[in-house]
């Protein structure tokens, strides 16, 4: 099932979050290049009853319906803040509520911010092996941040480079997917 929208989810546990505004960003350049609706949503969205939840059903009504709307999404991107080398823990129990076939073939952009160079692969060694077990196709690009990526508020030129590079190839794994880009065989 589809809702035309692109939804960001971010692993941030506070507000404000530079990681949820890294994920908007990222959310709404990709739904402006798709002519879609985007949405973003973090773990403060989900709500207190994430905490006893073992599986979606025991999430309050609010919490099941930003859960579909993840699992509806054409795309999704997906930032975490890293915390001793890895995702956040409430982050990855959503995750753990999904069924496996949830995000089976869904296109997803993955990020995360840090506080320097020392958790970079994180979106490799963490992430992209998480969206792995569920089959997704994740972009071949995924985008780290820290702190001194930004210059004067703005994203550096070569994180910028890996963020458009990120959406054009998730934009190409939306169209393809919904029939709109036929790929030839060779």
């Amino acid at each position: 099932m589809s809702n035309n929208l692109i939804v960001g989810f971010s692993g941030n546990t506070s507000r404000p979050s530079s990681t949820k505004r890294f994920v908007e960003g990222i959310s709404e350049a990709l739904a402006g290049q798709l002519g879609l609706r985007h949405q973003v949503f973090d773990i403060e969205d989900i709500g207190a009853s994430l905490s006893s939840a073992r599986s979606v059903a025991d999430l309050d009504k609010n919490a099941r319906r930003v859960v579909q709307t993840i699992i509806e999404a054409e795309a999704l991107v997906i930032g975490s803040p890293t915390y001793k080398g890895s995702y956040t823990g409430l982050f990855k129990h959503v995750i753990d509520l999904l069924d496996p076939a949830d995000l089976r073939g869904k296109p997803i952009i993955l990020t995360a911010t840090g506080g320097g160079d020392r958790h970079s692969l994180v979106v490799e060694h963490q992430l992209r092996p998480l969206f792995a077990f569920f089959e997704a196709f994740v972009t071949p690009t995924a985008i780290y941040t820290s702190g001194r990526d930004y210059i004067e508020g703005q994203l550096s030129p070569v994180i910028d480079a890996r963020v458009n590079q990120a959406i054009t190839e998730a934009a190409l794994l939306v169209k393809a997917r919904s029939g709109s880009v036929t790929i030839a065989a060779e």
